[in-house]
């Protein structure tokens, strides 16, 4: 337990503080850096630090899950959802940088918030595990698809990346679902959803 506890304090560290690994290529490669007004940077600057905000939070999540989850599919499942999530972080980082801007200084409170929503879906057991995962990637679809209306028609690095990334979140979601997650009630579903505007709101400009 004591060595279990230790590697998932490393991961907590890791996502917080270390650049992100990737397998796959960045979304982005191959694309030219566009010109773009002071407005528009700011603009795809401040989306694109929510989105790396709200992959620490993901990290978190599918961390606090993985942990407590019981069936060995929901548990892979989660796994695997949460590499993706940290290919995404890797992602979204670069662009931050490229962009000319920095990550949110919120990300530890996030983290540890999020950390603890995963370890109390995963209590409640797998089916409301799954539930919580597939409401929370089907909310993060609904997030970067309206990023994608927002963003800068002409910043193709940063659309590329979105885009990749909503792909991911919306099969994680259908992935969870069949695996049975089951239903959230709505009013969780509207907690949930109030708990990630008061994110993205703050992780815009802090």
């Amino acid at each position: 337990m004591l060595d279990r506890l230790i590697i998932e304090f490393d991961k907590g560290l890791r996502t917080l503080f270390a650049p992100a690994p990737t397998l796959r290529a960045y979304p982005d490669t191959g694309l030219e850096e566009t010109t773009m007004t002071d407005s528009e940077r700011q603009v795809a600057l401040g989306l694109m630090r929510v989105n790396h905000c709200g992959e620490v939070c993901a990290q978190a999540l599918y961390q606090g899950q993985a942990l407590t989850a019981r069936d060995p599919a929901a548990r892979e499942a989660l796994k695997h959802a949460a590499w993706e999530e940290t290919e995404h972080l890797s992602w979204t980082e670069k662009r931050i940088a490229e962009l000319g801007g920095h990550k949110s200084v919120l990300n530890p409170v996030w983290y540890v918030g999020s950390l603890a929503m995963g370890i109390t879906a995963g209590i409640l057991g797998d089916k409301w595990n799954l539930g919580f995962l597939e409401e929370t990637e089907y909310q993060v679809t609904a997030h970067l698809n309206h990023h994608l209306e927002t963003l800068p028609t002409h910043d193709a690095k940063s659309r590329a990346i979105v885009t990749q990334m909503r792909d991911d979140e919306l099969r994680h979601a259908e992935t969870a679902h069949a695996l049975g997650a089951a239903a959230l009630p709505a009013p969780v579903k509207g907690l949930m959803f109030v708990t990630s505007q008061i994110m993205k709101k703050t992780s815009y400009w802090v």
